[in-house]
């Protein structure tokens, strides 16, 4: 089980135990932030489909006789601002430019400063220590 890991996952010999644990939580942190984005942008694109599908559901109350009732909707929620003055859009570029960029780069210094930005540590010293020995499907 003690096979070295290919170089890139390799932890270098000055990076202690604690280190590469560390190194661990902060990528754990980012990639439930990848995760938070994600939906993010999945609200972006659902409210979006919603707003077009809402221009439809107008097209035909409009068809069926309800000028009333269309207008209404398209007044009242059609193209309406999700927050005051924001469409998702730009929830998602505020995101992006407030938490997401900046944490990816303090990550990415971390790492460089830490590690010799080898990613993954805490978890390809995971993958060596849970792999069974001579099996196909288990090698480094």
């Amino acid at each position: 089980m003690d096979e070295p890991l290919d170089d890139a996952h390799r932890v270098p010999d000055e990076v202690s135990e604690a280190t590469v644990a560390a190194l661990g939580a902060l990528s754990k942190a980012l990639e439930t932030t990848e995760r938070a984005r994600g939906h993010l942008y999945g609200l972006h694109q659902l409210t979006g489909t919603a707003d077009f599908e809402l221009g439809d559901a107008v097209k035909l109350l409009r068809e069926a006789g309800h000028e009333a009732q269309a207008r209404l909707v398209e007044r009242e929620v059609l193209g309406r601002n999700v927050i005051p003055g924001h469409w998702t859009f730009q929830i998602v570029e505020a995101y992006n430019e407030t938490y997401y960029r900046p944490f990816v780069a303090i990550e990415r210094d971390i790492v460089a400063q830490l590690a010799d930005g080898r990613d993954h540590l805490h978890e390809a010293r995971l993958k060596q220590r849970r792999r069974t020995e001579g099996h196909p499907n288990h090698t480094l």
